[in-house]
């Protein structure tokens, strides 16, 4: 994996203040604990670029339960050089 050069410097933030992070929710007891779920529109689908007519809900399914039963092994590397090329697109569209 090789990492590119980039030149592009991050703006600074001038009298910023060091904070610290929030503090998360306490949990009530007996209260319902909060699930996600989450469903796209019709139009969210049709909006992403054609990227519903590709979606693979049994790929889906094998993946969902091989994170249950413990089996799933993500490519680290994959998802490393991923993240790096579309950091890069990114900062290369804000910096235009």
């Amino acid at each position: 994996m090789k990492i590119p050069s980039l030149e592009i410097k991050p703006p600074t933030l001038v009298g910023a203040k060091e904070r610290k992070p929030p503090m998360p929710p306490t949990p009530v007891p007996g209260a319902a604990q909060a699930s996600t779920k989450v469903e796209l529109s019709a139009a969210a689908l049709s909006a992403s670029g054609g990227m519903g007519a590709s979606f693979d809900a049994q790929k889906v399914s094998r993946i969902t339960q091989a994170i249950r039963d413990g089996s799933f092994k993500p490519n680290a590397e994959a998802i490393a050089d991923k993240l790096i090329a579309n950091a890069t697109r990114l900062l290369a569209k804000a910096y235009r």
